[in-house]
Formats: C-alpha cells, sequence, structure tokens
C-alpha cells in the first residue's frame, strides 16, 4: 500500500458536505465518500463532538486521519469519520460550543469573523492511502483498533462489504430505522452499533452470522432479512398481547422459528405469563417466554435454597438421605423439592428434603 501524507484545511473539507440517507456523506467539494460500506455509523456523543471542535479552535492537533485513494480519484475515509462529521456539523451551526466557560455556547454562525477564520484556515493531518480494497480494509482494521472499538458486527460490515450489507444497513442500523420502529421494545442494544443487523442474522440463520454475509454479500437489497424480521415481531405482537419491559432480552427469533406454526392462544398464554410473574420462585423473568412454549423450568432460573434453609433441613434429617437412607456429610447433600415446583411446591423449609447427590441426579432424571 502506498502512503502519502497531505494537509488539508477544514474550509476545503466542508466544500459541498451532505450528509442524508440518498446520497450519503460526502465532503471536499463531493469527492470524499465519509461514511463507505464498510464504515460504522456515527455514534460519537455530544460532549466528543465538542471536544474535536474546542481542539480545533485552540489550534490543538488531532489526530491523524486516514483516507483511501479510489482508481477514479476520488477519496474514501479510512479512519477519521467521527471527527470529520463533528467538524462538518459544527460548520452547519447543527450545535455549539461552550469555547470560553461561562455558560454561553456558540454556534460557527455566532463566531467572530476571525474565529470563524482561525477554524477554518485549520489544517488537517491526512494519509492518502492507495491499495487494493483487501489492502485498504486490513488497514482499517489495523488502525480502528484505537479509539471507539469497533463490534463484532462492524467488522463483519466491513469484512463482507457490498450491495446487501448497504441495503441492510438502510433499515437495520440507523438512528430511528424501520426496524428500529417495529422492534425496539423487543430488542435490546442499539442500531447504530449494529446491534439489531446482528441479532436479525443470529435469528434467520441459527447464530451462524459470518455465513450468512458471506453468501449474500453480493444480493441486490435485503429483503429476505427484513421480510424475516417483520414476521418475528408480528408474530411477537399477535402473541404476546401485554408488553412488559422483560421482553427486551428475549431471543424471539429463536422461539418464533421453532413455534410459528404452534395453534397458540394469545389469551391463555397472558394468563400463565401473569400467573409466572407473580412467582417469587421465577428468578429469570424473561425466561417465562420461552418456557410458556415448551415447558423447560432451565428457561426460569428457579429459586434455590439458601444455605440456612439446607442446615435446618439437614439437622432435622440427622444427616440421613430420605431416599437411600444412608448417613452423608451436609457437604455431599443436596436440597430438592418435596413436591415440585411444577406441580405448586414452594421454595421454603417445609417443601425441602436433603438427599444424597447420587439419589438426587437419579430422582431429577426420571
Amino acid at each position: 500500500m502506498e502512503i502519502k501524507l497531505s494537509e488539508i484545511r477544514i474550509k476545503d473539507l466542508f466544500e459541498g458536505y451532505e450528509n442524508n440517507d440518498e446520497a450519503g456523506v460526502k465532503a471536499f467539494g463531493g469527492k470524499l465518500d465519509i461514511r463507505p460500506p464498510y464504515q460504522r455509523e456515527f455514534i460519537y456523543k455530544p460532549d466528543q463532538q465538542r471536544a474535536v471542535i474546542d481542539t480545533v479552535h485552540k489550534g490543538f492537533p488531532l489526530n491523524v486521519m486516514y483516507w483511501a485513494v479510489r482508481d477514479d480519484g476520488t477519496f474514501e475515509v479510512i479512519d477519521g469519520q467521527q471527527r470529520t462529521i463533528s467538524i462538518c456539523e459544527y460548520l452547519q451551526n447543527h450545535f455549539s460550543v461552550d469555547f470560553n466557560r461561562n455558560g454561553k455556547p456558540v454556534v460557527f454562525g455566532g463566531l467572530t469573523s476571525d474565529l470563524q477564520e482561525r477554524i477554518n484556515n485549520y489544517k488537517l493531518t491526512i494519509y492518502q492511502c492507495s491499495g487494493t480494497a483487501s489492502e485498504k480494509l486490513d488497514w482499517f482494521r489495523t488502525i480502528n483498533i484505537a479509539g471507539e472499538k469497533l463490534t463484532e458486527q462492524e467488522l463483519r460490515n466491513a469484512v463482507y462489504s457490498g450491495p446487501f450489507v448497504t441495503e441492510a444497513k438502510k433499515k437495520f442500523s440507523k438512528t430511528n430505522c424501520l426496524a428500529y420502529k417495529i422492534g425496539n421494545k423487543y430488542m435490546s442494544g442499539t442500531c447504530i452499533r449494529q446491534d439489531y443487523l446482528e441479532t436479525a442474522i443470529k435469528w434467520i440463520n441459527e447464530g451462524k452470522v459470518s455465513e450468512y454475509m458471506a453468501e449474500h454479500q453480493q444480493d441486490p437489497n435485503a429483503d429476505e432479512l427484513w421480510l424475516y424480521f417483520q414476521n418475528v415481531i408480528n408474530w411477537v405482537t399477535a402473541k404476546f398481547t401485554k408488553y412488559r419491559k422483560e421482553m427486551k432480552s428475549v431471543p424471539w427469533g429463536e422461539l418464533y422459528n421453532t413455534h410459528k406454526d404452534d395453534k397458540l392462544d394469545a389469551t391463555e398464554l397472558e394468563k400463565r405469563i401473569a400467573k409466572l410473574m407473580q412467582d417469587s420462585d421465577v428468578q429469570k423473568k424473561s425466561g417465562i417466554y420461552a418456557y410458556v412454549l415448551d415447558g423447560d423450568e432451565k428457561h426460569l432460573g428457579i429459586r434455590a435454597f439458601d444455605d440456612n434453609t439446607k442446615r435446618e433441613v439437614y439437622e432435622k434429617q440427622k444427616g440421613i438421605c430420605k431416599i437411600c437412607g444412608k448417613h452423608f456429610e451436609i457437604e455431599e447433600m443436596e436440597a430438592d423439592h418435596i413436591t415440585p415446583w411444577c406441580k405448586g411446591g414452594r421454595t421454603i423449609a417445609d417443601n425441602c428434603q436433603m438427599l444424597c447427590r447420587e439419589c438426587n441426579r437419579r430422582k431429577s432424571g426420571k
């Protein structure tokens, strides 16, 4: 890879700046693609944006940025997207900075002409890199180890950049994107860090994200994934009619894949869920949704007997296992529900018996 050092004034960088879904994010007279397909969304917080502008205002050096040179002589940002957008958004008066720490933040248009000129003439240090696509992506991964660390899905977007990623990001990765609008109540994470996109691909392809992206890299659209995601959310809202905050951490796609064809009564499901939500023995409330579908208690994290209860029952039994009748030390025994939880048994001393490990496991396996 060939690397050339250059200095570019902010006023030249800002020329022709635009940031919209249709045209993308462009600057430098339209010659700089600030967000090529492998780049993440804008994630800087307001304080980080203001820190960039304050650095420029004081004349302090910003970290070096890297641009890739395309075959047609235009450029794409490899590293520096967050700083570049912060600078351009400030020059468009989209946020203000309190330079004097006097509680009076100022937009760019409110600065005196000499301060505007100082910012306009600030020189950014840019390395312009020429090479193959694979070299540019390798370089991108290397230099992005520092700063806002890339998520695994952001790295996958780089490795499998193409029409599929471009189209998928429009629906799953933008602020207030379509996936967010219909699914934010049921999804954890954030769109702009690619959590929604990663989750949707995990759901549709049994957790194998890279394999799915490699197979669909050159697809002209992401319609299959988008239609699948809509089907999942529609199924959730139809079958689980009362919303609860616990629904955010449920693996809905996995449940949809297994149970979408089951004959489910939404009213009966809600009655069971409401009862389980009130059960103090159920420690993992989000697991209730899987439990009412498959009946596996492992989803619920049923409350275990505490050490005091174990000791109390052990002493009452004088260390004798209730099944085999042999004596054991307490460390060699396990607490067991006399009446199973699924049959209404509670996790209390009166419903506890101490069994040796062998007997308890033999009983549990029946």
